[in-house]
């Protein structure tokens, strides 16, 4: 997955753990990711990712050998979501993230996309 490599998780004897990677934004990405839904598992509780389907506001290029998750602004517009990727990606980028409200979901070799497609969208905001 990018951004989020590499990642652990595991049991020391009857601990388990996880290690994030150490670049903040793929950590970050990891933690709601991964860290949400096996805090919920520990606790007992039902944990359901927060993923809706949301239209592209601008093309996305074709995706390669690793699942992306993509930093993007999320609106909701006459009902609809929209989806607007930010420009620059790159996992050291902090303030992108945090200005981020959803993660654009490409699978392992998607196809290119165009404005106005559908994507899934993991929700980081209650959008």
């Amino acid at each position: 997955m990018r951004p989020g490599k590499p990642l652990i998780f595991g049991r020391l004897r009857a601990t388990p753990f996880i290690g994030l990677p150490g670049n903040p934004v793929s950590a970050m990405v990891c933690a709601v990711l991964f860290i949400q839904p096996a805090i919920a598992a520990m606790l007992g509780m039902e944990y359901r990712a927060p993923v809706a389907t949301a239209r592209l506001a601008s093309p996305l290029r074709a995706n390669g050998r690793r699942q992306d998750y993509i930093r993007a602004t999320v609106t909701r517009r006459e009902g609809v979501l929209i989806a607007q990727p930010f420009a620059l990606q790159d996992s050291s980028m902090q303030k992108i993230f945090a200005q981020s409200h959803g993660l654009i979901v490409r699978p392992v070799d998607a196809p290119a996309a165009q404005a106005g497609d559908e994507v899934e969208v993991f929700l980081l905001d209650g959008c």
